[in-house]
């Protein structure tokens, strides 16, 4: 059965681009535009990994990871960081928030995939 990853960004090339990627390798991707969105996509759906963007509009990945990690189903479930953020206090906010990685953009496909493989085996 693949694993399924949840990618969440209010870009719609990036989120294309990290589905491409990870479709190509044999993972099923359901996509939200930004935090809020994805709080009504984690209604109960078993997901192996979250992917999200910090900065985007409505609710943003940071509040969006508190918010995943206070709900029990997700409460374990790793949580990547994708932003062009590479500020170490923005780094620090989003591990205080429960985030279990953190990958800067723009990103190489081989290096997204070798993240996802050691957090989804």
């Amino acid at each position: 059965m693949p694993k399924n990853i949840l990618v969440v960004d209010d870009s719609n090339a990036v989120r294309q681009s990290v589905s491409f990627v990870l479709e190509q390798s044999g993972y099923q991707v359901v996509q939200a535009l930004d935090g809020a969105d994805a709080l009504k996509k984690l209604d109960g759906t078993a997901f192996d990994l979250i992917i999200s963007d910090v900065n985007m509009p409505n609710m943003n990945g940071i509040d969006l990871t508190k918010n995943v990690r206070q709900t029990a189903k997700y409460k374990f479930t790793p949580i990547l960081m994708l932003t062009t953020e590479s500020q170490s206090d923005m780094m620090q906010q989003g591990k205080a928030a429960g985030a279990t990685g953190w990958i800067v953009k723009p990103f190489e496909p081989e290096k997204l995939l070798n993240v996802v493989k050691k957090l989804v085996p």
